[in-house]
C-alpha cells in the first residue's frame, strides 16, 4: 500500500467535499483508505459516510474500457479509437449536411463534480452546428433559475453559516447535503438556543427530527402553506414599507393579490394549523439572519415554479437579501445555473428554453413523431437518462427511433445500452476534474483535482475524446491548433490567450472551439500534464475582468490580467483547492446593481396563485389511491454513481416506506413484498415499515434499480412509474415527489 495521502474530492453530492486518499491494492489501482481533507477550504477535514465507498465507484464491476460498435444482431464489439472517431463524425456530419446540426442533441456532460467535460463538448457541438441540449438541472432546477432571473437577474444562495433562522423547503440537507459540513452544521445549529431551524417537508426526515418547527404538509401541497405565509405576512401590515419602496418594485400590485387570502384556511388546505402558522411566522418575523433552501421536494412537485416564487417572496418581503445570514449573489467563476432567462422555444413541443436548457421531459417528444424539425441524433455524455428521466421506457423508444446515438460514459449504463456507439471515458479519479458547484459568499473557493491514477485499458478523459472526435472531422481548426501552440511554447499562457483573443476578434465563432484549442495548445505545457485544466485560463480572465476587488480580498494583487494568471498558477498546483473570492453583503448589492430593484411581481405566477383558491387537485383516486414519492435521498443513495450494491451496509434493495396504519390494512409486514403500479408502469418491492411517512404516502430511494454487469437488478427504478407528461406548466420540471400509485400484496 502507499503509505501516501493523496488530495482529491468526494463526487457525491454538490458539495464536493476534500478528501485525502490512501491507495492499494491491485497494481494500486485501489482506494484503500479515505479521511476529510483537513485543508480544504470549506469542508475542513468534514466528511459523511457515503465516501467511505468511493472505490466501488473507481472499480466497478460494469466498467468499459474500450469503444464499442453495436452490431447487426443488436450486440457490441469492440473498435479501434481511430475508426469509432471516424465512424461517428461520419455519421454526424451527414445527419448534418442532409437536415441540420440543430438535428444534433446534446445531453449531459457534467454529473456531480464531473464539470469540465461539458466545456470541451462544446468545441464538438460547434464543430457539428449543434443548437440545442440539456442535463440533470432541466429536471430539477430550472423553475427556480427562471425564477431568480425574473427576480433579481442572478441566482441566490443562503447564507446559512452566519443566520440564526434556517429555513428547508422540501429539503433533507442531513442525507442531501447542500450545505458545508451538512450533518455537523445541523447538529450544531439543534444545540445553539440562539439559532432555530424550520422544515417543510411531509416526511419525518432526519432534518425534520432537529428542526424547532416542523410543517408537515400533506404531499404536495406546499404552494398553500407558502401562499398563507406570504398572505398573513402582507396581512400583518408588519412590512418595512421604507426598505421594500427602496429595494423593490411591485409591491402594491402583490399586496392586491394576496389581501383577499383567507391565510388560515390556505394552511388548513396543507395540513397546518393556526398555532403552526402563527409560531412559524413569528419565528420568521425574528429572524436577523433568514438562510433559506427549497429543494427537489417542491421543485420537483406540484406547482414547482410557483413554489420557487413563494419562498422568495417570503424572504425579500422580510428583508433579508443582502443581509448577514440571508440571501445573497456569490461570486462565481462559471455560473452553473446559467441566465436562467427563456431563450426561445424547442422546434417541436415549442417547450421554453430556460438557461439554454431544453426540458428534460420534452426530449422523447421532440424526437418520436414526424416533424421535419425533430431531434435525428443524439451525444449523450456522462450521464444516463434513461434511468434518470421520467419514463424510462418512452426515452428507451425515442433513442432507438434516432438515426445515431452515441455515449460517452465510463460504464455500460442503461443508456449506454441503447447506444450505436459507446465511448470509453476515464473516472473521475483518472483525469483532471473541477467542481463549479460554488456558492460560498464569504470565502468561496474551487478545487481542481489531480488524477490518482491512470485511465484504465483505453478508456481516456473526455476530454481527449472530443479532440479526436474533432480531429476526425474535415472541418478540424488543424493549422489555428499549431499557430497557438507555438504561440503558448513562446508566450505562455498570458500569450496564447492574447492570440486566442485576437483570433475571436476577426472570428467570432472561434469562441466556441476555445476549450479545444486552449487543450491542444496550452494544456501539455502545463505542470503535471494538467491538460483539461487549460479550459480555466479564460475563467480566470473573466473572472478578474468583473470581479477584481473580490479576487484581489482573496489575495491575487495587480491588474486583472496579473490577478486571473496568477489564480490560474494557483487552481492548478494547489490540489486542495484555492480561495477565489472574499466578499461582504455589500458585493450582493453590488451584483444586482445599483438600479436595478427587486422585482416582486411575476404576472403568470401570480395569475397561477388564483387557481389555489379551488383548493389542492386530486392527486389520487380509487384505481391509484397512494402518492409515492419518486427519488428520496437515504443513506445508500448516490444517484447512479455507485453501480453495484456492494457498497451499501443496509437497506440494499431500497425498500418501500409506508406508514403503519397503511401496512396493516394492506395486510403486510417488513420485509414482505408488494406490487407498485402507476399508469406508466409497475414494480415489485420490499416493504420497509416506517412513522416517518404519512398516511397514503409512500417513498422510494433515487439511486436504484440498476442494471449491473451480471444481469442482476437491486431494487426499483423510479423512473419506470413516473411520466414525462406529468411536469410543471412552466419550466416542464417533473412531479416526481407525487406520483399517484396502488399496491398489491405479491402472494409468495
Amino acid at each position: 500500500m502507499d503509505n501516501n495521502w493523496h488530495s482529491s474530492a468526494c463526487i457525491l453530492c454538490e458539495n464536493n467535499c476534500g478528501i485525502k486518499v490512501q491507495l492499494g491494492g491491485e497494481q494500486g489501482r485501489e482506494i484503500v483508505r479515505i479521511r476529510g481533507d483537513e485543508e480544504h477550504p470549506a469542508s475542513a477535514g468534514y466528511l459523511c459516510q457515503k465516501a467511505s465507498g468511493l472505490n466501488h465507484y473507481q472499480n466497478g464491476r460494469d466498467r468499459i474500457t474500450t469503444p464499442l460498435k453495436r452490431q447487426a444482431d443488436g450486440s457490441f464489439a469492440p473498435i479501434p479509437w481511430d475508426q469509432a472517431c471516424r465512424e461517428i463524425m461520419d455519421r454526424f456530419t451527414a445527419i448534418r449536411d442532409q437536415h441540420g446540426g440543430d438535428k444534433i442533441f446534446y445531453y449531459g456532460g457534467g454529473g456531480q463534480g464531473n464539470h469540465l467535460p461539458g466545456a470541451f463538448a462544446v468545441a464538438t457541438r460547434a464543430i457539428l452546428g449543434s443548437r440545442y441540449r440539456s442535463n440533470a438541472l432541466a429536471q430539477e432546477k430550472t423553475g427556480e433559475f427562471w425564477v431568480n432571473a425574473q427576480m433579481f437577474g442572478h441566482q441566490v444562495r443562503g447564507d446559512f453559516e452566519h443566520c440564526d433562522v434556517a429555513f428547508f423547503i422540501g429539503k433533507n440537507p442531513w442525507q442531501s447535503h447542500g450545505v458545508p459540513r451538512a450533518r455537523a452544521f445541523l447538529k450544531d445549529l439543534h444545540k445553539d438556543p440562539k439559532r432555530h431551524m424550520i422544515v417543510v417537508d411531509p416526511v419525518l426526515t432526519e432534518t425534520a427530527k432537529l428542526a424547532d418547527i416542523h410543517l408537515r404538509v400533506r404531499p404536495g401541497t406546499d404552494a398553500w402553506l407558502l401562499t398563507a405565509l406570504v398572505a398573513q405576512l402582507i396581512q400583518s401590515g408588519n412590512l418595512d414599507d421604507s426598505w421594500l419602496q427602496d429595494h423593490t418594485e411591485g409591491l402594491e400590485q402583490l399586496r392586491e393579490y394576496f389581501l383577499g387570502v383567507d391565510a388560515v384556511a390556505y394552511a388548513a388546505m396543507a395540513g397546518i394549523s393556526e398555532t403552526q402558522l402563527a409560531e412559524t411566522l413569528a419565528l420568521l418575523k425574528s429572524a436577523r439572519g433568514l438562510a433559506v433552501f427549497e429543494d427537489l421536494g417542491v421543485q420537483m412537485n406540484r406547482h414547482s415554479s410557483l413554489n420557487s416564487y413563494l419562498e422568495k417572496l417570503l424572504w425579500v418581503l422580510l428583508g433579508h437579501f443582502g443581509v448577514p445570514g440571508g440571501q445573497n449573489i456569490p461570486a462565481q467563476l462559471q455560473n452553473v445555473a446559467g441566465s436562467g432567462r427563456v431563450s426561445g422555444a424547442t422546434p417541436v413541443t415549442q417547450a421554453p428554453i430556460i438557461s439554454g436548457l431544453v426540458p428534460c421531459n420534452v426530449i422523447a417528444e421532440e424526437i418520436l413523431n414526424d416533424h421535419p424539425d425533430r431531434f435525428r441524433a443524439i451525444l449523450i455524455e456522462a450521464a444516463n437518462p434513461v434511468h434518470s428521466l421520467a419514463g424510462s421506457d418512452h426515452f428507451r423508444k425515442a433513442l432507438r427511433s434516432l438515426d445515431l446515438t452515441v455515449v460517452i460514459d465510463i460504464a455500460m449504463t442503461e443508456t449506454a445500452s441503447e447506444a450505436d456507439y459507446v465511448l470509453p471515458a476515464a473516472t473521475q479519479y483518472e483525469k483532471w476534474e473541477a467542481t463549479f458547484f460554488n456558492f460560498e459568499l464569504h470565502a468561496n473557493y474551487f478545487h481542481l483535482r489531480k488524477p490518482l491514477f491512470a485511465a484504465l485499458g483505453d478508456s481516456l478523459p473526455e476530454a481527449e475524446i472530443h479532440a479526436r472526435l474533432i480531429e476526425a472531422s474535415a472541418d478540424a481548426p488543424v493549422a489555428l491548433v499549431a499557430k497557438l501552440k507555438q504561440v503558448a511554447e513562446s508566450d505562455g499562457p498570458q500569450g496564447v490567450m492574447e492570440a486566442l483573443l485576437g483570433e475571436m476578434g476577426q472570428d467570432s465563432s472561434v469562441a466556441r472551439m476555445a476549450s479545444y484549442l486552449l487543450y491542444r495548445s496550452l494544456g501539455p505545457l502545463l505542470p503535471d500534464n494538467a491538460r483539461e485544466a487549460a479550459v480555466l485560463l479564460p475563467l480566470a480572465l473573466q473572472f478578474a475582468g468583473r470581479e477584481s476587488e473580490s479576487l484581489a480580498r482573496a489575495g491575487y494583487a495587480g491588474d486583472p490580467v496579473s490577478q486571473a494568471l496568477a489564480l490560474f498558477d494557483a487552481m492548478t498546483k494547489q490540489h486542495s483547492g484555492v480561495v477565489f473570492a472574499r466578499d461582504t453583503e455589500q458585493d450582493s448589492w453590488r451584483r444586482l446593481g445599483p438600479d436595478r430593484p427587486i422585482n416582486l411581481v411575476i404576472p403568470p405566477l401570480l395569475a397561477e396563485l388564483e387557481g389555489l383558491s379551488k383548493g389542492p387537485e386530486t392527486m389520487t383516486s380509487s384505481q391509484y389511491p397512494f402518492v409515492l414519492s419518486a427519488g428520496e435521498r437515504r443513506d445508500y443513495s448516490a444517484n447512479t454513481i455507485y453501480r453495484g450494491p456492494e457498497w451499501r451496509r443496509k437497506d440494499r434493495t431500497g425498500a418501500l416506506r409506508i406508514n403503519p396504519e397503511d401496512a396493516r390494512s394492506l395486510g403486510v409486514q417488513d420485509n414482505e413484498q408488494l406490487r407498485v403500479t402507476s399508469e406508466a408502469g409497475t414494480a415489485i418491492t420490499c416493504v420497509q415499515i416506517s412513522d416517518r411517512m404519512m398516511p397514503g404516502h409512500l417513498s422510494l430511494p433515487n439511486g436504484f434499480g440498476l442494471d449491473n454487469a451480471n444481469g442482476e437488478r437491486s431494487g426499483v427504478a423510479v423512473n419506470e412509474l413516473t411520466s414525462p407528461g406529468h411536469r410543471d406548466k412552466f419550466a416542464g420540471t417533473p412531479f416526481h415527489k407525487s406520483v399517484a400509485v396502488r399496491l398489491e400484496r405479491v402472494e409468495s
